[in-house]
């Protein structure tokens, strides 16, 4: 499927917006972007195993909070980073 991969994580997809991943769940999905992409799932998730606070993953649109959510191969994924600051 189709990952459009946020600004700040460029470096590790080569400055490429949009990656091909594959994963039955946003897990398995961030296991082979980091398969891919070496470092780039502790980017985006914590030593707990849940999404850093200011990540945001989004598949077709609706914002998905669980790791577990399930995944079709005809998803559109969006990871997005939210921006601070003042």
């Amino acid at each position: 499927m189709q990952v459009r991969i946020a600004t700040p994580l460029f470096s590790y997809t080569g400055q490429r917006e949009y990656v091909e991943a594959r994963g039955a769940s946003i897990a398995e999905l961030l296991d082979d972007l980091d398969r891919q992409f070496p470092g780039m799932r502790f980017r985006i998730v914590d030593e707990q195993g849940k999404l850093r606070p200011y990540i945001r993953v989004f598949v077709n649109r609706t914002q998905l909070m669980r790791l577990d959510a399930p995944l079709k191969e005809t998803d559109e994924v969006h990871i997005l980073q939210a921006l601070a600051g003042g």
